[in-house]
């Protein structure tokens, strides 16, 4: 009898003779046989796996059967090469995702479609695709510096403030930031939602790299003027010799970078090196948390810095920023709601936009290693550029006053 190696049986078959269905029911019968021999003989989840070639297809198939013990049912997995990318597949009641993760059982509690949004193997990188992002997000950002920024550029940067100031009739700090902030939020919201149309005409690259160059200069632009004039008069309330509150204020703008959406941990999407995609994320990590991490982040951040700070310019910007945000919910929702469909639906049932209502509803539970979702490579990217970015404060601040806005 075909006995397990390590808990797995593995056998290679030659290419299927399709003569007749007669043949092809024996055949996969036999295979079905041998599986429960495996599994009989190995108390615990056991795997066959084998390679089924066919005539109709030039490439060969790679498939794996489990049996689970507390399920008392095979379920077909279907494992890809690195860096293959297919659609999730529903088989035998089980949703696989690209990588062969389970996403979800039907009739269970972790009935769940998405990706996982932490998820990072460095065995499946490219070391050429990051040579590529380099090169573009280094090219991009010096042609945005010198058209935006640099002395010996055209000054766009300085005319957008100009512009923005004539058109508002003022040069109020907390005026002006606030309708920079409202420019920033109306360009970066329409062109995600134009992104269906603009895809079906341009691409999802070309249209992703038209998206990047009008969002990066915006938003270095406010947050340029945001650090010149943060401290600027008139200074509602004076909070800063309140015991606790700096380290309080810390913490909750440290927190707040924890909840980053994890769209941004797809840098290679980001520079348009992979595909962009409108992904659906799964319920793991922050998104059990809530469904909208970077409008619960935004919110905590803004808190922070208008409780410290107390001036009119920090209570404008965050005035705009929770209000941008709040849109974003709605709309990202609504987009999501569009392009998955039920599966959305799904994900939405378990999950809340209010950060613990879904667990406190019943709706969402909490695992009991519930931390180790946190204890992987982007998180601890995010934990590490927090820090320098809290470090690089006087840098910033220098850099933001050479440009005299």
């Amino acid at each position: 009898p075909l006995r397990p190696q390590n808990g797995r049986c593995e056998m290679s078959s030659q290419p299927f003779n399709t003569i007749n269905n007669r043949k092809s029911k024996i055949k996969r019968f036999a295979i079905g046989a041998i599986a429960l021999q495996c599994a009989l003989l190995n108390e615990t989840t056991t795997t066959l796996a084998f390679t089924i070639s066919s005539r109709s297809s030039s490439s060969s198939r790679r498939e794996i059967l489990t049996k689970t013990p507390n399920k008392g049912a095979f379920a077909t997995v279907p494992t890809f090469p690195p860096g293959a990318r297919v659609q999730d597949k529903i088989i035998t009641g089980r949703t696989f995702d690209n990588r062969g993760n389970v996403l979800s059982v039907a009739g269970t509690d972790n009935d769940m479609v998405g990706d996982d949004g932490a998820y990072f193997s460095l065995e499946e990188q490219n070391l050429l695709d990051w040579i590529k992002f380099t090169a573009a997000t280094g090219f991009v950002l010096l042609v945005l510096s010198y058209l935006w920024f640099l002395p010996s550029g055209p000054h766009l940067g300085d005319t957008f403030l100009t512009t923005t100031q004539s058109a508002i009739g003022t040069t109020d700090p907390a005026a002006t930031i606030f309708a920079m902030l409202s420019i920033f939020a109306i360009s970066h919201s329409g062109l995600a939602t134009l992104r269906p149309l603009g895809e079906d005409i341009l691409g999802p690259r070309p249209w992703r790299v038209i998206f990047a160059c009008v969002s990066l200069p915006l938003a270095l632009s406010c947050i340029s003027y945001f650090v010149n004039h943060a401290h600027d008069v008139p200074i509602l309330w004076d909070a800063r010799s309140v015991p606790g509150l700096r380290p309080a204020c810390f913490i909750t703008n440290f927190v707040s970078f924890l909840f980053l959406y994890p769209s941004t941990f797809n840098l290679l999407e980001i520079a348009a090196v992979e595909t962009p995609q409108l992904h659906l994320w799964k319920p793991v990590g922050i998104i059990r948390i809530t469904r909208h991490p970077q409008a619960v982040g935004q919110v905590m951040w803004c808190a922070a810095h208008t409780v410290y700070l107390g001036s009119s310019t920090a209570v404008a910007a965050s005035v705009v920023l929770v209000a941008h945000h709040l849109f974003s919910v709605w709309n990202g929702d609504r987009r999501l709601r569009e392009a998955h469909g039920e599966a959305f639906e799904r994900v939405e049932e378990v999950t809340s936009v209010v950060p613990f209502q879904a667990v406190w509803e019943g709706r969402q539970e909490l695992p009991d290693d519930f931390y180790k979702e946190f204890l992987r490579g982007p998180y601890l990217l995010v934990v590490g550029g927090t820090l320098a970015a809290y470090l690089a404060h006087p840098f910033m601040m220098a850099g933001a006053a050479l440009l005299r806005w």
